[in-house]
């Protein structure tokens, strides 16, 4: 059943991918340049997983190697070009994990190197998007629709990651939260002038009610348990930020309502079936827009 989830997962992207759908409705316009054209003095590098990366939106893949999927126009890509970077540098990748800071990472189709050779003593910002995949993101949403076929009106997924009494998915994010502070402290070491932004996660979820099964295939039940999850991850990685000189930029309270439950007009972050060209409970293009104006936001304060 899980591996029935993943084929239909995948095979709902090739779809989207294969009928080239138009693109997503526009997002908000971006704010305009912090300061004039090139003046940050050194380059702009986005660090990260497949929220960083911008999975499958125009023009993805961009870059290499191509298994990354990282788009051109990832929320790092847009807030660089509206502060006017020297140089951008996208060194994200789907899947990564804060391993994969110092590890190569391999890929569909290649390897992606350490993301933090990427660094470099002169640059001037440096973001990051960390953690989901140190929590199990992606075997979370294959689990929590499974079961969902079998308890849709209970929490069977919420049962599942609580037995014996203990929440597997809180002790995961509390296990998760020292490895992105070895990250952020391996990021000042490498790039001690940088502007550090430790960029959390949108809102997949709606933030009241049942969720949109078979949209979004979660018992209805389990809605509220997930939907804590990600608020209990996102609070982990801002107390983190705060205690390792970074700057945690909030993405969720300005998409709630822009979950993947509405329409595709609103929608800031996709379901199981994209309504546009972005990867599976991931954002789409205008929701890495919304993420782009508020790095450019936490960039002025």
């Amino acid at each position: 059943m899980r591996n029935g989830f993943r084929y239909l997962r995948l095979a709902g992207t090739a779809l989207i991918v294969a009928a080239a759908l138009g693109p997503a409705a526009p997002g908000p316009a971006l704010a305009g340049q912090l300061r004039p054209a090139g003046s940050l003095g050194g380059p702009f590098v986005a660090l990260g997983d497949s929220f960083a990366g911008g999975n499958l939106i125009p023009a993805s893949p961009s870059g290499t190697p191509a298994g990354c999927l990282r788009s051109s126009h990832d929320y790092g890509a847009d807030a660089a070009a509206a502060v006017g970077a020297t140089a951008y540098i996208d060194a994200t990748c789907t899947s990564a994990s804060t391993t994969s800071m110092t590890q190569p990472q391999p890929v569909l189709g290649g390897t992606n190197p350490p993301q933090f050779n990427a660094l470099a003593a002169d640059d001037s910002v440096v973001t990051l998007t960390i953690g989901g995949d140190d929590v199990g993101f992606t075997g979370l949403l294959e689990t929590c629709a499974a079961l969902s076929l079998i308890d849709l009106f209970g929490d069977p997924c919420q049962r599942h990651y609580t037995a014996g009494g203990t929440d597997r998915l809180a002790a995961a994010i509390n296990a998760t939260a020292p490895k992105v502070a070895a990250v952020l402290r391996g990021i000042h070491a490498r790039a001690p002038l940088a502007r550090v932004l430790l960029v959390g996660y949108p809102d997949i979820l709606p933030s009241q009610g049942d969720g949109c099964w078979p949209e979004v295939p979660f018992a209805f039940g389990d809605v509220p348990y997930l939907r804590g999850v990600e608020i209990g991850l996102n609070q982990a990685l801002a107390r983190t930020a705060a205690a390792n000189g970074a700057t945690f930029v909030d993405t969720y309270t300005v998409t709630i309502g822009h979950d993947a439950c509405q329409s595709p007009a609103v929608k800031d972050v996709e379901g199981l079936i994209p309504t546009s060209l972005a990867y599976p409970f991931h954002p789409n293009r205008r929701g890495e827009q919304v993420m782009a104006a508020r790095v450019l936001a936490a960039l002025r304060s």
